[in-house]
């Protein structure tokens, strides 16, 4: 019988007024380390998002102090068992939004956002006539693993998917909306938006991707591939039913679910890779980055010049 893991990840987030997030966000930084917690922690005066690691009596009293503030009494923690940090340091910052979306007027997701759906609501939803599902997140967490059908914006940042709805708004006019991303946060503002923007059936996911991986009813199902996570697990498992790989190796095509970073440190491009291929082009997403003169690969493996140059022969290209 298979042991509780050792540590935990808690993501979390909730729309709740905090004044001065400069100062709450230095004595939370302190708090978090004295609990001896890592990860990644956004405060803004319209609340808060995060995501940390830790053991589980860290993780048990950071949910504990947490809920004991009356503004984050109501907060929802989702919970993964891990075996160590998933974070290499923790870092707790201000910013004027906990999801960048950047509009001209902030929504307030207190006062407008979509409908939430269960994930058996959500399951049922998507198999009925008339409805679009939007992937609220970029394209390489799209690529990676998405539900069944949805539609995959062409966007690399969030804040550029107002701007594709706009363009294709014809297409999605009288149906019905679901939108759905990672943990929920960024469809609570984007639903919101949709509404503001004149769309009237709009619905999200509630609890996003990872919930729904959670339930013991829908199983996952009508998910494929594999969830995008920002922390160093790089993605987890959703579809506990059957698993359909949709990721791409980057240079050929094949099926992969294995992210790494372009090794030009001005390009840095997520690209899907198999361990053979990142050693093949020496991690550069193309011939400009293989040859650069900063290219991260080439200086971890102490290659030179003349390794390089056989190197990118051997794929059929040149130095020039």
């Amino acid at each position: 019988m298979t042991g509780v893991k050792p540590y935990r990840i808690l993501l979390y987030y909730m729309y709740v007024p905090i004044e001065n997030p400069e100062v709450f966000a230095v004595r939370h930084l302190k708090f978090c380390k004295e609990l001896g917690l890592k990860g990644r922690i956004l405060v803004g005066e319209e609340g808060i998002n995060g995501t940390v690691s830790g053991t589980i009596e860290q993780t048990d009293r950071y949910m504990q102090t947490m809920k004991e503030d009356p503004r984050f009494a109501e907060m929802v923690f989702k919970v993964d068992e891990a075996d160590g940090h998933a974070f290499k340091k923790m870092h707790v910052r201000p910013r004027k939004e906990i999801v960048t979306l950047q509009l001209d007027k902030d929504i307030n997701p207190q006062e407008l956002t979509g409908n939430y759906l269960s994930p058996k609501e959500f399951f049922e939803a998507m198999q009925e006539e008339d409805t679009v599902v939007i992937d609220a997140r970029n394209d390489y967490e799209y690529d990676l693993g998405h539900f069944r059908g949805a539609i995959r914006p062409d966007i690399q940042a969030f804040r550029e998917l107002p701007e594709w709805v706009r363009e294709h708004k014809e297409e999605l006019q009288g149906k019905k909306i679901l939108t759905y991303c990672t943990g929920g946060i960024r469809c609570e503002k984007f639903s919101g938006w949709l509404k503001k923007e004149g769309f009237e059936d709009v619905n999200q996911l509630h609890g996003g991707i990872v919930t729904y991986g959670k339930d013991p009813e829908v199983q996952g199902k009508l998910w494929n591939g594999q969830c995008y996570v920002f922390d160093d697990r790089i993605s987890v498992p959703i579809n506990h039913t059957e698993h359909v790989i949709v990721g791409r190796d980057h240079f050929t095509g094949e099926p992969c679910e294995r992210y790494v970073n372009c090794a030009n440190p001005d390009c840095d491009k997520r690209i899907l890779c198999s361990e053979e291929n990142e050693h093949k082009y020496l991690r550069g997403c193309t011939h400009e980055c293989r040859v650069h003169p900063g290219n991260l690969y080439v200086k971890e493996h102490e290659l030179t010049g003349e390794e390089v140059t056989i190197r990118v022969r051997q794929i059929g290209e040149e130095i020039h």
